[in-house]
């Protein structure tokens, strides 16, 4: 009866799997990528005097400093990482 239930779990979780991966995991993509060109915005907004582009009065930038020190590092190498023609045919599907 043990074996059987485990079974039945296991298929169970990969039928919820298969499930959201069929009806959500392309929306949840979609989300994740408009968030993250969200986020570069607003960091290009707030500190693009760091690349020589200011756009909002240093006071401010300095306010919001401690809270964008832990993400600056990442946001840099996501701006300005090469792209090639996949990266561009995957935001064109999009």
């Amino acid at each position: 009866m043990g074996a059987w239930r485990a079974w039945w779990r296991r298929a169970w979780a990969w039928f919820q799997g298969f499930l959201y991966g069929m009806l959500f995991y392309d929306m949840e993509r979609a989300l994740r990528r408009q968030r993250a060109d969200l986020e570069d915005l607003f960091m290009f907004i707030v500190f693009g005097d760091m690349i020589g582009l200011p756009v909002l009065p240093p006071y401010y930038s300095l306010r919001l400093l401690p809270y964008i020190v832990p993400v600056v590092n990442r946001w840099k190498r996501r701006v300005l990482r090469e792209r090639d023609l996949t990266d561009l045919v995957a935001d064109l599907d999009g």
